[in-house]
């Protein structure tokens, strides 16, 4: 710490007139003088030192502060830019997973279609072949034919009647 000396704000004090006394007594009071003096100055001079060091640690803890203040910006700051990103990503990832589920959903509609028009196709050639006036049954049964045709069990039914032959 730097201690710094202060000029003295007033002369020091004349001696006191003089008396008829010894020059010893005129000496001592001197230098009662000359040392209370001393004190006041060292009095002065630590008052000084430490309204600086007062000062100092305010300059300090301004500047403290400060930089604490700049620093709890720059987490802020980062803290969202850290936020939007993750919400960047959240949103592409749910995009992807949007677009998945909708391409899966058009593919079985087209694979349900298809097996449901190979399901036609071979019903219409099944009731072709049951019609064809070339490949024509004779029974000897009743006058109404009741025939069935059998389809897997995951397909549609159909019965099919035959009321004349």
């Amino acid at each position: 710490m730097k201690k710094i000396k202060l000029p003295p704000k007033s002369p020091p004090p004349p001696p006191p007139p003089q008396k008829k006394s010894g020059p010893d007594e005129d000496a001592l009071e001197r230098e009662r003088l000359q040392q209370l003096y001393r004190k006041r100055h060292r009095a002065r001079v630590k008052a000084a030192e430490k309204i600086q060091a007062w000062w100092r640690g305010t300059l300090v803890r301004r500047a403290l502060l400060v930089a604490a203040l700049r620093a709890w910006m720059i987490q802020l700051w980062w803290r969202t830019l850290l936020w939007r990103r993750i919400l960047k990503q959240q949103q592409d990832l749910l995009k992807i997973y949007v677009i998945q589920e909708e391409a899966a959903v058009t593919l079985q509609s087209w694979v349900r279609m298809w097996q449901c028009h190979q399901r036609y196709c071979r019903i219409r050639n099944a009731i072709c072949i049951l019609q064809d006036p070339k490949n024509y049954f004779a029974f000897e049964t009743s006058d109404s034919l009741q025939a069935q045709y059998e389809v897997p069990p995951n397909q549609p039914e159909f019965h099919i009647e035959i009321l004349s032959v």
